[in-house]
């Protein structure tokens, strides 16, 4: 018996198998840990790029329609492309500032949910807009989860994205809408 145990004590041919079967479930956890930061961070920069495009777009022209929002939104969508548009929510809205230089909500339209109420008051950066003037403004809301399904166990489930974009129209005073409805 004395031999048996000596002979296992100095056996090493199976040390390499034992260390790795410790150290995988610890190189597998950084790893996907690596893979959804990194995913976090692409969907966050996206956010920008998307609110960016739409109130660009909307900037650029003088009047805008039902259709041409949704032509809109469908464009700036399309930036996430991968990653699913599903809890994506654009909120493009048309704020003019009075004679006393208080932004008023001219016209609102969203994707997804509601939108902003018209007549509302809406307050803008200063030195932002000037009397009688507007400003287009993109508020994007993106929902994220972890694509490989842990959030349940690694973190607390979604993380709410949301960036908004400011952008002077470009060819007018301000973008008019042309219908009542979004």
């Amino acid at each position: 018996m004395k031999r048996l145990m000596r002979r296992l004590a100095d056996a090493r041919s199976g040390a390499s198998a034992i260390e790795f079967a410790f150290i995988l479930p610890v190189m597998l956890i950084l790893y996907t840990g690596a893979v959804e930061v990194n995913n976090a961070l692409t969907v966050y920069r996206r956010t920008m790029q998307v609110a960016t495009t739409a109130a660009d777009l909307t900037a650029q022209v003088k009047t805008v329609t039902k259709t041409d929002i949704a032509d809109i939104q469908a464009a700036a969508t399309s930036i996430l492309t991968p990653y699913s548009t599903g809890p994506l929510k654009i909120v493009l809205t048309s704020v003019v500032a009075n004679d006393n230089n208080v932004g008023k909500v001219e016209w609102s339209c969203a994707n997804t949910g509601a939108a902003r109420t018209t007549g509302s008051t809406f307050k803008v950066p200063n030195g932002l807009t000037e009397p009688d003037s507007s400003v287009i403004v993109a508020e994007v809301t993106y929902a994220f989860k972890p694509l490989l399904g842990l959030s349940g166990f690694f973190s607390p489930g979604s993380y709410n994205m949301e960036r908004t974009f400011y952008a002077r129209p470009r060819r007018s005073l301000t973008v008019k809408k042309t219908d009542n409805s979004c």
